[in-house]
């Protein structure tokens, strides 16, 4: 059985004055333990998708499936991370981790120190006490992280989570989430901008076309930069065909200046 199944989402928004379809006939299984990224031009819906998937927002016809049952947020099924860490400036990095656990109503003692003991397996240590503004942009999206994996949700979704960060730091964080996903086995979805990051992280990627968004074509990324964590694998043999051969294909998709 599939683990993840996005059968046949068509989405229009309508207003009092129009209809605007961004997503058409989109159809995409996801295997457990997968990392699988959207890339497309802007407007290409894959934000949108994101929060069908989430059950955030309702397609105006198709189904979402995790593990052939329809998405229930509710039962903590989703872990969502966002460009912003949208962390409370007023609560403790400790009061931000426990927050998603403590409104689940899964927290206790046992899921505390699991949540707790994070901090360490991603190099925070000692920073419990602290509020948000004493850490570092990379800190905070590490306890972000953090905070998205202490309910055990089965499937992440990350929407362009590196893009407001440094060059530096995002290429940590890439590989920092990475190694972390794949110790723990969870199933991700990402949605970038960035060709790098999609290939570097990715097992595969699907590249959507615009007005309104359809699958356009899916790249399997080969065994040997699978295998590699994402700074690793940028530096590649294979990477540079392969981020041309995306680039090429996104080019044909940009609309073409009058």
């Amino acid at each position: 059985m599939t683990f993840l199944a996005i059968q046949n989402i068509h989405h229009t928004y309508f207003t009092n004055a129009s209809a605007t379809t961004a997503l058409s006939d989109i159809t995409i299984h996801v295997e457990e333990g997968e990392f699988v990224s959207f890339l497309g031009p802007s407007g290409c819906g894959k934000t949108t998708l994101l929060s069908i998937i989430a059950g955030l927002i309702k397609p105006t016809h198709g189904n979402v499936l995790l593990e052939g049952k329809p998405i229930l947020t509710s039962e903590n099924q989703i872990g969502y991370m966002l460009q912003q860490d949208y962390l409370f400036p007023w609560k403790t990095i400790e009061e931000n981790i426990l927050l998603g656990l403590k409104l689940s109503k899964q927290l206790n003692e046992k899921t505390k120190s699991q949540a707790l003991s994070l901090l360490k397996q991603i190099g925070l240590t000692g920073i419990e006490k602290q509020l948000p503004k004493q850490l570092s942009g990379g800190m905070r999206q590490r306890v972000a992280l953090i905070r998205t994996l202490a309910t055990e949700p089965k499937l992440l979704m990350l929407d362009e989570p590196f893009s407001a960060l440094d060059y530096q730091t995002k290429l940590k964080l890439e590989d920092l989430v990475s190694n972390t996903l794949e110790a723990f086995g969870k199933t991700a979805i990402l949605v970038t901008h960035d060709i790098g990051e999609a290939i570097a992280m990715s097992d595969r990627v699907v590249l959507f076309s615009p007005s309104p968004g359809q699958v356009h074509r899916v790249f399997s990324m080969p065994d040997e930069l699978r295998d590699l964590p994402p700074f690793e694998a940028r530096n590649h043999e294979a990477f540079s065909s392969i981020f041309q051969m995306i680039w090429k294909e996104l080019e044909l998709l940009e609309p073409r200046k009058k």
